[in-house]
C-alpha cells in the first residue's frame, strides 16, 4: 500500500512545532523565578506540572479511546490549539506559583493529544519500517523539546515573553498542518465503541508487557536528565570556577543531539531489530548515570560537554524503538489507546523521578545522587531480558 511522500515530513514538522510547548517554561525558568518571586525549587514543580498534566490527559484520552474512535489528525489539531493557548497564558501579569502550575498542567494535558496521537498517526501510515518512521518522529519531539533553550539564547535581547509567543505560534501552525494535509491512514482501524477495559487488557500480552516495562525504566531517567541539563552544566562550572558555559545554548545542543541518534537508531533497527537497539541504548545511558560524578571531577570542560552530548544521544535513542515494540504487540484497533496508556504510566514515573531528585539535590550536597537515575535503565534491561 503506497503512502504519499509528503505524509511523513508533515507529521515530523507538526510534531516538532507542537512539542516546543513542552519545555517552554524550563527555557525561561530564571525569568519566571525573578518576575514572579518564585523559590529556587520552582523548576522541579513546573516541570512536574507539565508531566502531571500530560499523565492526566493521556489517561483521559486512553480511557475514552479518543485516538481510536475519532480522526486522529483532528484530535491532534484541537489539542495543539488549546495547548498553545495555555502556554501563552504564562505572559499574563501578576502570576503566582499556583497560576503558573495550572497553566503548565493544562499545557501538558493537551500535549497528550499531540505526542502519542502523532505516533498513532504514524502507525496508521507505516506498517513496514515503523521503527525508522518513529525514529524520525521522536527526533522531532527531541528538537521541539530542546527548542525553548535555543530561543532563550537567540532572543536574549528581547523580552522572555517572546519565547512563549514563538512556541505557541509554532504549535498552532503544527496543528493546522496536520489537520489540513494528513487524512486518516490506510492502516487505521477505528475503534467502534467506548471500551474502558482496553487500558488493562493490553497488558495481558506478555511481549507487550515486556516492551512497556522497558519503556517505563527508560522514562525514569529521560525527562529528569533533560530537566537537569542546565543544572549539570552549572555543577561543573561551580566545581571548576575558571569555566564559564553558555548554558542555554549548550542545553539546547545536549538535548537536541538526541534527534540525530533517534534517526540513526531507526535505521539500525531495520538491520538488527528494535529490541536490540533499545537494549544497547538503555545499557549505555545507565552507564552514563553511574559515571557522571567522575565526569564532573575531571578537568577538561570539552570532555565534560562531549560526555553530556553522548548521554543526550543514548538517553533518547531507545524511545522510538520501545514505542515500535509497544505498537507491534498491540491489537491494530487498540494501538492508539495502547500507546497512550503506556505514555501515561511512563510520564507518571517521570514525576516521581523528578521530584525525588529535586528534593535530594536541595538536601544533599553530593554529585553521586545522580546515580539514582540508573535505577530505571537497570530495571528496564531486566524486563527486556526476562524470558
Amino acid at each position: 500500500m503506497k503512502t504519499s511522500k509528503h505524509i511523513l515530513p508533515i507529521i515530523i514538522i507538526s510534531q516538532f512545532c507542537c512539542t516546543s510547548l513542552w519545555f517552554a517554561g524550563n527555557g525561561i525558568i530564571t525569568d519566571l523565578i525573578n518576575n514572579f518571586n518564585l523559590n529556587d525549587d520552582a523548576l522541579g514543580h513546573l516541570t512536574s506540572a507539565v508531566q502531571f498534566g500530560f499523565i492526566s490527559g493521556t489517561l483521559f484520552f486512553a480511557l475514552f479511546t479518543i485516538a481510536d474512535r475519532f480522526a486522529p489528525a483532528k484530535v491532534f489539531c484541537f489539542s495543539a490549539l488549546l495547548g498553545a493557548t495555555f502556554n501563552l497564558g504564562l505572559v499574563l501579569e501578576s502570576q503566582t506559583l499556583s497560576t503558573l502550575l495550572i497553566l503548565r498542567f493544562l499545557t501538558g494535558f493537551f500535549l497528550a493529544g499531540i505526542y502519542p496521537v502523532g505516533m498513532k498517526i504514524a502507525t496508521d501510515y507505516f506498517n513496514k519500517g515503523l521503527g525508522k518512521s518513529l525514529g524520525y518522529l521522536v527526533g522531532a519531539l527531541v528538537l521541539g523539546t530542546a527548542l525553548p533553550h535555543l530561543l532563550k539564547d537567540i532572543l536574549e535581547n528581547f523580552s522572555w515573553k517572546s519565547v512563549l509567543f514563538f512556541t505557541s505560534s509554532l504549535a498552532a501552525i503544527g496543528g493546522l498542518l496536520m489537520v489540513l494535509f494528513v487524512p486518516n491512514g490506510p492502516y487505521r482501524k477505528a475503534g467502534k465503541k467506548l471500551d474502558l477495559s482496553i487500558c488493562f487488557s493490553v497488558f495481558k500480552n506478555k511481549n507487550f508487557r515486556k516492551a512497556a516495562f522497558g519503556y517505563f525504566g527508560h522514562m525514569w531517567e529521560l525527562y529528569t536528565f533533560w530537566a537537569f541539563v542546565p543544572v549539570l552544566l552549572k555543577i561543573y562550572s561551580d566545581t571548576h570556577t575558571a569555566v564559564s558555559f553558555n548554558i542555554p545554548l549548550l542545553s539546547f545542543l545536549i538535548i537536541a543531539v538526541g534527534s540525530i541518534s533517534c534517526i540513526i537508531g531507526g535505521y539500525l533497527a531495520e538491520k538488527i531489530g528494535s529490541k536490540q537497539v533499545a537494549l544497547s541504548c538503555l545499557l549505555l545511558s545507565g552507564i552514563c548515570c553511574v559515571l557522571f560524578p567522575l565526569a564532573v571531577l575531571q578537568g577538561s570542560q570539552i570532555l565534560y560537554v562531549l560526555f553530556l552530548i553522548f548521554w543526550g544521544m543514548v538517553v533518547i535513542a531507545d524511545s522510538p524503538q520501545f514505542s515500535t515494540l509497544v505498537a507491534q504487540n498491540a491489537t491494530p484497533s487498540q494501538k492508539g489507546t495502547a500507546l497512550t496508556i503506556v505514555n501515561s504510566i511512563g510520564f507518571a514515573i517521570t514525576i516521581v523521578s523528578i521530584q525525588i531528585l529535586s528534593y535530594i539535590f536541595l538536601s544533599v550536597n553530593s554529585n553521586w545522587i545522580f546515580t539514582i537515575l540508573a535505577i530505571g535503565p537497570i530495571l528496564g534491561l531486566l524486563s527486556l531480558k526476562r524470558k
